[in-house]
């Protein structure tokens, strides 16, 4: 049981010798090295065997005794039986044990049974498929025999294809299940195909659609031919990149036309809502007080009107005046716009400086940077794809009208040639040929396949592959333009085939002979054939002349263009040349922006700072000015406390001013900290000094402590006050002063680094404009190629070429006549700006005048006003001021509120007098419920007592069985009083609510 095997031994009762046990059944069921037998049992009625092991697998035998399998079993129940059980052996222990297969590949015990199994299911259906074979084929040529005699037969007796079939459904079932099984091969190669179509399509991409196709059209009568520009595709993104921006162009403009046509649209219902909310509001049934409230509110409102038009006419008269008197100039007025564009001119028009002069002035539009020449080469690359791009697509449809013109031809060579079948073979006029494209007129057709061509690339590699040499060109491209040049000759061949045909049938009616009417017919049919035939001959040769002449012009045009795009070109190598010069320099020049960035940025801190000092200063002052302000009214008081003639008075001031800030110093310091005793000291020094100047000599003595003789308490105590109010504002004083001082160093600092850091920026500007000037001459030092034509050279030195041109200056032909015409337009500009100069002197004559007359007239008028007030209201009266409050509108709408407030209070008194009314009527039918309700509890009452009186005659038996029902009528009574209680509350209640 330690390897996972089972022995089995039949025994039986009648001989149970050790002889018994030399056989037995050897059951390998569980794993050799895992599978370790832990248990065994048998079933409840002994008729399985159960094994576990330490594989976890479990096993049951099935134990039957020997009685119940004779020797010879019967045909039915062994073919019931699954497994045959051998009889057991003797000696498996010295039997050797299988060897191990060491062969990794071998197959195992299962997988050589199914093996074995499929070779023979297979040798089994191939003998099927022969015998279907043989079948078949014995059909075929059984089916072949009948159709040969069939065909022997008579025409008339010869039975048809479709009668051959016995069930047309056959074949429908056949080609249904051929569709689905090339559905399944599709499906199953679906896979594949992807895969190689991906990798079709990145081959293409990478080689065959990063440039476009060259071909070239040729004519049909002559050696002219055209090609297209070799160009590379427009890459996705940049395509994508234009159209976006194509797109957001196009949104902005319709945004901004729908936002225009909602601002139009929300004018118009604003005049129409306040209408209909009037509308709305006023009700259809009024009553007297609410039309009178509305009549006034209508008056108020025309009064408002009146008011507002009133108001408003004379707000547009005062800003009409203020209007005219701010547009009127002053009489030395000079429009800035004028004199900037007088100075400008003074000082470009009409001088042309070289960029290489010394005294040229650099601009803004002139200076250059690697993000501008890179936009503009980017620009003229566009420019030029662009420009090449339509010219391609115009060959594209020259090449398509010439594919179009061929299969015109076509059709009509094959009307002359049916033509000519009528005629006579003397005639007939010489066809023209049919044009034919070249291979290089359709060169997409190189790249493209069919079944035919990769059959026959398969077979040349092949070939190749035995031969083993090398082959000249490609054979797929051969191969293809094989099959494309043979096309049309099998449509050629279809068409002789039927020209023939046609002879035929001619010659075949031709041999009866005709009579007098059809020889008639004949003849008109030959002279229209005729002139059939001279039309369309026409109309081929005036179809290719067409297409020459198209060719032609397009050519012509191709050639202009090839010399823009020629000179385009050199634009671009001038246009990289200076890019690289500006990608070279472009690092010291952004050095020096940043460096002037960096200023910039400083001189701005610099600035912010000096503005918070100058703020912090001014602040100083002002705190300085009234701490001054604060000792003047000080001094001011105890002048006016001391009186006059005071005996005191020096004394007092004496005291007043007093320096005692020393001794209060040398207190502090010591309470605070030992340390510092020396310190004060030396500071107390120089205070004592001052005070004993102050005092006069050493030998006077001053004591403040104590009040003299004769001399006001009172005052003397308020002098002391003073003193120390006067020592706190000395001290925030000197302090304030201490601070201004230190914010006026910081400012005078920062003013001077201001000054180094304006003078450090100016140099830097210098050193850029410097550097912009180098740069301008570094690229003014290129070569630019200019083409030009002989006749366009005009700086000729005693009627020859110089050799020497870098004197001269190029212009272009549409410059040069703009100058001309300038130089004209400026000529009459002169003559019509003085004639309006003079018009002009003479106007301002006679304005000025006018203006005196006006003056006048006003002045006499303003009199005459004035005069007219005084006569009829003894004073001068705002006639504005009067006809904007002639009525109190304020007044008039509180009057017309007042109403309303006494109608609204009118109409809630009605309401409140109806709810009482209800409420009364309530509480007389509440009333009436309690009385009933009062009644039946006296009644209630009485047929208790009764009750109570029978229950007390009745025994105490009889009195036990009815305690339960007196318990209820005890609550039903107390519930019955509670009630009452709740409605006479409630009585009380409403009375109190109607008082």
């Amino acid at each position: 049981m330690q390897d996972g095997s089972l022995r089995a031994y039949p025994l039986s009762k009648k001989d149970l010798s050790v002889d018994a046990l030399k056989d037995y059944w050897y059951l390998n069921v569980h794993d050799n090295d895992n599978g370790q037998i832990r248990g065994i049992c048998c079933s409840h009625d002994e008729g399985c065997l159960i094994t576990c092991g330490g594989d976890g697998n479990i096993f049951t035998f099935e134990l039957q005794l020997e009685e119940e399998f004779p020797e010879e079993l019967p045909e039915k129940l062994s073919k019931e039986l699954k497994v045959i059980i051998p009889p057991p052996r003797s000696g498996l222990e010295k039997e050797k044990a299988a060897e191990d297969i060491q062969d990794p590949d071998a197959l195992t015990t299962e997988e050589y049974k199914q093996k074995k199994e499929y070779e023979r299911k297979m040798k089994e259906a191939e003998e099927k498929k022969n015998k279907k074979r043989e079948e078949l084929s014995a059909l075929r040529q059984e089916f072949a025999f009948l159709v040969q005699k069939n065909q022997e037969l008579p025409k008339h007796m010869q039975l048809h294809r479709e009668e051959f079939e016995m069930d047309c459904r056959i074949f429908e079932e056949l080609n249904r299940q051929t569709l689905q099984r090339i559905q399944l091969v599709q499906k199953e190669l679906a896979w594949e195909h992807e895969k190689q179509f991906i990798g079709l399509q990145k081959l293409q991409t990478q080689f065959q659609d990063s440039l476009e196709f060259t071909l070239t059209v040729h004519a049909i009568q002559s050696n002219h031919q055209i090609s297209t520009y070799s160009l590379l595709t427009v890459s996705g993104k940049y395509a994508q990149r234009k159209k976006h921006e194509s797109k957001w162009v196009v949104l902005k403009e319709k945004w901004i036309a729908l936002k225009m046509a909602e601002q139009a649209e929300e004018e118009i219902p604003r005049e129409t809502i306040p209408n209909e909310a009037e509308r709305l509001q006023t009700p259809e049934v009024r009553k007297p007080t609410t039309r009178y409230i509305e009549s006034r509110r209508e008056k108020i409102r025309r009064l408002t009107e009146k008011y507002d038009a009133l108001k408003a006419k004379i707000m547009k008269r005062r800003a009409e005046w203020h209007e005219l008197y701010k547009s009127k100039s002053r009489d030395n007025y000079e429009s800035s716009r004028d004199s900037e564009e007088i100075k400008e001119a003074e000082e470009n028009i009409g001088c042309y400086r070289l960029k290489t002069a010394t005294n040229y002035t650099l601009t803004e539009d002139d200076l250059i940077s690697t993000k501008k020449k890179m936009m503009q080469l980017a620009t003229l690359e566009d420019l030029i794809h662009r420009m090449k791009v339509d010219m391609n697509k115009e060959i594209v449809s020259l090449r398509d009208f010439k594919v179009s013109i061929i299969e015109e031809i076509k059709s009509l060579v094959k009307e002359v040639k049916s033509i000519q079948a009528s005629l006579d073979v003397s005639e007939h006029l010489p066809i023209p040929l049919i044009p034919q494209l070249h291979p290089d007129e359709v060169p997409e057709k190189i790249v493209e396949y069919n079944s035919d061509v990769l059959l026959k690339f398969k077979e040349e590699q092949e070939a190749k592959a035995k031969l083993k040499e090398p082959l000249e060109g490609c054979p797929s491209s051969r191969a293809f333009r094989h099959v494309f040049l043979q096309t049309p000759s099998v449509e050629e061949a279809g068409d002789a085939s039927a020209v023939v045909t046609e002879e035929q049938m001619a010659f075949a009616m031709e041999k009866a002979e005709p009579t007098e009417m059809e020889l008639e017919i004949l003849k008109r049919e030959k002279i229209k054939n005729l002139y059939l035939q001279e039309t369309l001959i026409k109309k081929i040769n005036t179809l290719v002349i067409n297409f020459d002449a198209e060719l032609r012009l397009l050519r012509h045009k191709k050639l202009k263009m090839d010399v823009q795009m020629k000179s385009a070109a050199l634009r671009c190598i001038t246009c990289c040349e200076e890019l690289i010069i500006l990608k070279k320099l472009g690092v010291h020049e952004d050095l020096l922006e940043e460096q002037i960035g960096a200023l910039i940025n400083e001189e701005e801190n610099i600035q912010s700072e000096l503005k918070s000092y100058l703020a912090q200063m001014e602040d100083r002052k002002c705190e300085i000015v009234v701490l001054q302000e604060r000792e003047k009214a000080l001094y001011a008081s105890f002048e006016a406390s001391l009186g006059e003639n005071n005996e005191f008075a020096d004394f007092l001031t004496d005291i007043l001013k007093k320096k005692v800030e020393c001794v209060e110093k040398q207190e502090v310091g010591r309470e605070a900290d030992e340390e510092n005793e020396n310190e004060e000291e030396d500071d107390e020094k120089p205070d004592l000094k001052t005070d004993e100047e102050n005092f006069g000599s050493e030998d006077v003595v001053f004591d403040d402590s104590v009040c003299p003789e004769g001399c006001s308490e009172d005052l003397f105590l308020n002098t002391i006050l003073l003193r120390q109010q006067r020592m706190g504002i000395e001290k925030a004083l000197a302090a304030e002063k201490q601070v201004a001082a230190d914010l006026k160093k910081e400012y005078n600092a920062l003013a001077i680094k201001a000054k180094e850091v304006e003078s450090s920026l100016d140099t830097a500007n210098r050193e850029l404009e410097a550097f912009q000037w180098e740069k301008l001459h570094r690229l003014n030092d290129l070569y630019v190629v200019v083409p030009l034509r002989l006749h366009q050279v005009q700086c000729l030195v005693d009627g020859k070429m110089p050799r020497d041109f870098s004197q001269t200056l190029v212009f272009t032909n549409q410059s040069l006549q703009y100058l001309h015409k300038r130089i004209e337009d400026l000529c009459n500009e002169k003559i019509t700006q003085r004639e309006i100069h003079k018009k002009a002197r003479e106007q301002h004559k006679q304005l000025l005048q006018d203006k005196k007359e006006m003056e006048m007239e006003i002045q006499r008028l303003e009199e005459r006003c004035n005069n007219l007030m005084m006569e009829k209201f003894g004073r001068l009266v705002d006639f504005e001021a009067v006809q904007a409050h002639s009525v109190n509108i304020p007044m008039e709408q509180m009057k017309v509120r007042i109403m309303e407030k006494e109608h609204e209070h009118f109409l809630e008194l009605k309401e409140w007098e109806e709810k009482i009314l209800v409420l009364q009527h309530q509480l007389t039918k509440l009333t009436r419920e309690n009385t009933s309700k009062l009644h039946q509890m006296n009644r209630f009452c009485r047929e208790k007592h009764q009750l109570e009186t029978e229950l007390e005659s009745l025994t105490t038996g009889q009195d036990r069985e009815f305690e339960g029902t007196q318990s209820a009528d005890i609550k039903e009574t107390a519930r019955l009083e509670s009630r009452l209680m709740h409605m006479t509350r409630e009585v009380a209640f409403l009375r109190e609510a109607i008082n």
